[in-house]
């Protein structure tokens, strides 16, 4: 017959045979990762794939050492204020923000919680932080290329369309780092001898506005400038240029998956891996302020061969032997 006393017996000398370390070890801490973006929301409501299988790969498990708090303002940009505090009060570690409008509102709502960007154009020349060098305060990241990649990307428009000489710019005058953009576009179409047809916008009916703007002056081809507002609408203006046979340029491949003809951009995959470099940097106990910004230097060009050949287009062979993706 097991007593009461017999259990206390081997309790204790169980407790006895435990090793001190084991019993005053504290649970592993589990950080808590924010993304702020002002695109639309995915179903399970989390950051990019890239992002979270790349910090999967530096050691971090979800649900076992790291959970994800996601905020998604669904193109509407004046809600990220009110995201970013969000992010804030359920006191998150750290905050990964894509875009210029997110960054802003970031900045506002915490002085003292890391924030990671990306796609936010020129870091420096859009007010983010002082020198790529030393971004002080509480934010790192990468920044654009803004002038080097505004010239390339026309550069190869007009290569891949030699006849172009009126080029048509859709960008959200309201996203200071997309007017960046904007502006060393315009500077280097005077270079290359080409016409900009501005069209700039700041809300979805704008662009309704924008398509009349190229029916009565229709330009010989189209540069489309990423951003939420204008990312969100892609596909009005790839059917648009699909419609009217307009050659079009875009920053990332998807649009080119979604029908543009080509794109030329950052690699996506090799952003997230960078930023999460950055979050674990961090998360180790670096300090954002000391971290030096980056700068993209993994890029792709992507052409839509399909739509070429809708648009009667042939790529020159100097655009083809530089393509990295073929879309057929």
């Amino acid at each position: 017959m097991i007593t009461r006393r017999k259990i206390l017996i081997v309790l204790s000398a169980a407790a006895l045979a435990s090793p001190l370390s084991t019993l005053a070890q504290p649970a592993s801490k589990v950080w808590r990762v924010g993304f702020l973006n002002a695109l639309a929301r995915p179903a399970n409501g989390l950051p990019p794939p890239a992002l979270r299988n790349a910090l999967t790969a530096l050691g971090y498990t979800e649900g076992k050492n790291v959970t994800y708090e996601g905020r998604w303002a669904e193109g509407n940009v004046p809600r990220l204020p009110e995201l970013a505090a969000e992010l804030v009060k359920s006191r998150v570690d750290i905050i990964v923000v894509i875009g210029w409008p997110a960054t802003q509102a970031a900045r506002g709502a915490t002085v003292s919680i890391p924030i990671v960007l990306a796609y936010a154009g020129d870091a420096v020349a859009a007010g983010h932080v002082a020198s790529l060098a030393r971004p002080g305060a509480n934010l790192t990241g990468l920044s654009d290329l803004t002038i080097e990649l505004s010239a390339k990307r026309l550069e190869l428009l007009k290569e891949t369309v030699p006849k172009a000489s009126r080029i048509a710019v859709i960008w959200n005058q309201d996203d200071i780092g997309m007017t960046l953009r904007y502006r060393e576009i315009d500077r280097a179409a005077r270079t290359l001898g080409v016409t900009i047809q501005a069209l700039g916008v700041r809300e979805p009916d704008d662009f309704e506005v924008a398509f009349s703007a190229m029916k009565r002056e229709r330009p010989d081809a189209l540069f489309l400038v990423a951003d939420s507002l204008t990312s969100l609408n892609r596909k009005r203006v790839i059917e648009f240029a699909e419609a009217h046979h307009i050659p079009s340029m875009y920053e990332f491949s998807l649009a080119v998956q979604d029908g543009g003809l080509m794109s030329y951009g950052p690699n996506q995959e090799e952003s997230f891996r960078r930023i999460a470099y950055y979050v674990d940097r961090i998360l180790k106990g670096a300090k954002p302020a000391d971290l030096p910004l980056e700068q993209p230097t993994l890029f792709e060009l992507a052409i839509n061969m399909k739509t070429a050949k809708a648009l009667g287009l042939k790529i020159p062979n100097s655009i083809l032997v530089r393509t990295d993706k073929v879309i057929e």
